[in-house]
């Protein structure tokens, strides 16, 4: 199976884009837990108007982050492995495991108690870590693997996107909801009228924008409704869908996604840190995405076969979706995204979600190093077979 230009640029995007999150994510725990501490910490609630630095970045500028998904979501429908439902059947069975277990897992463990409302914690996968990792494996790792992981990936975004706005809007303003709306609408007609200049659209992006942060559905969504407005044309590099996406890639992989990763990781570490690990909520996390990810996309892929569904690639093999399921569990950006959603960040549930950061932390950590090992081992068993073969 070849890889299209599209994909390998988006490849090696994500991958550089991983490494960079893990530098900055070890740099921002040194700095949150070295004699700067107070003031590292304090910098990022500093106020800028009616939000903090922080807010800014969650509400802000991750609604372009959700942009850039929204516009890698309409060229996979349009022109990518999900234009064919056969195709696309594989990754969307996964990742609908992906989900439903680990949130299975964690409402098991939580069900009843205040922190069930983090079920939605261990379902995301973060992209740019998974690929990243992917990557550390050079060309042993077969195309349809790399692809079957981005195409889980990003369905998994979707997911996680719809997750957040179902379960995670407390109140709606529906005059302000109506306003958003209203010029998703009208963008909607533009594109309708083959209006492809991009400004009209990021203007009233950036004014669906307000109104939705204003209306109690998270702002984010807001990147992925206008994505599906943009128009697509033939997907060509002159088209503004790929115009735009084009030009975020670059600011999303190296700018946004570090900028929220090190204003989310500055958790002070305190002497009695792993007596969180016991809480339901963090095994959990934990157990939601170093064993029920991996778990949930080879049952759910493997019953899609099995039932005739879809088929499985020529070049893979059962461990193989094993392994991508492993690095599934890699939650990091999402999961840490969600957890903020899900539990208020005042008296107790300001302790809760920094117990949720380590975990995910954890678990991230340990999902790519056991992803990482399980496809080195698989994947060199597989090219040494070969060998033999031809010998």
């Amino acid at each position: 199976m070849k890889l299209t230009k599209t994909f390998k640029a988006f490849f090696e995007s994500e991958k550089a884009g991983g490494l960079l999150l893990l530098f900055v994510t070890v740099l921002s725990l040194y700095l949150a837990n070295s004699s700067i501490q107070t003031d590292y910490i304090a910098f990022w609630k500093t106020p800028l108007g009616h939000h903090t630095i922080t807010d800014w970045i969650n509400d802000g500028l991750m609604a372009i982050f959700f942009l850039m998904i929204g516009l890698e979501l309409e060229r996979e429908i349009y022109d990518g492995e999900l234009a064919n439902i056969k195709n696309a059947a594989l990754p969307i069975f996964g990742a609908l495991g992906g989900m439903i277990v680990p949130a299975g897992i964690f409402l098991a463990l939580n069900f009843g108690t205040i922190t069930q409302n983090g079920a939605g914690i261990p379902m995301a996968t973060d992209i740019a870590f998974a690929i990243g990792i992917l990557s550390l494996l050079g060309n042993r790792v077969p195309a349809s693997l790399k692809i079957f992981l981005t195409a889980l990936a990003v369905i998994d975004d979707l997911g996680a996107i719809i997750v957040i706005a179902v379960f995670y809007t407390d109140s709606i303003a529906f005059l302000n909801l109506f306003y958003a709306l209203a010029i998703w609408g009208f963008l909607f007609i533009l594109n309708r009228r083959k209006v492809h200049n991009l400004i009209p659209y990021l203007l009233g992006g950036i004014a669906m924008w307000y109104f939705m942060l204003n209306s109690g559905i998270h702002a984010t969504i807001t990147g992925v409704i206008l994505a599906f407005v943009i128009p697509f044309g033939d997907g060509g590099p002159q088209s503004a869908s790929y115009r735009l996406q084009h030009f975020l890639h670059n600011p999303v992989a190296f700018f946004i996604l570090p900028l929220f990763a090190i204003a989310n990781t500055g958790i002070a570490i305190d002497s009695n840190w792993h007596e969180g690990l016991l809480h339901e909520n963090t095994i959990g996390i934990i157990a939601g995405l170093v064993i029920g990810k991996p778990l949930g996309i080879w049952l759910f892929s493997f019953l899609a076969v099995t039932f005739g569904v879809c088929a499985l690639p020529k070049e893979l093999r059962w461990k193989d979706i094993v392994g991508a399921g492993m690095l599934g569990g890699i939650g990091f950006t999402m999961s840490i995204f969600i957890t903020l959603l899900a539990f208020k960040n005042d008296g107790d549930g300001e302790e809760i979600i920094n117990y949720s950061k380590i975990a995910i932390l954890i678990a991230s950590f340990l999902a790519g190093t056991l992803g990482f090992i399980w496809l080195k081992i698989n994947l060199k068993e597989k090219k040494t077979k070969k060998k033999k073969a031809v010998s």
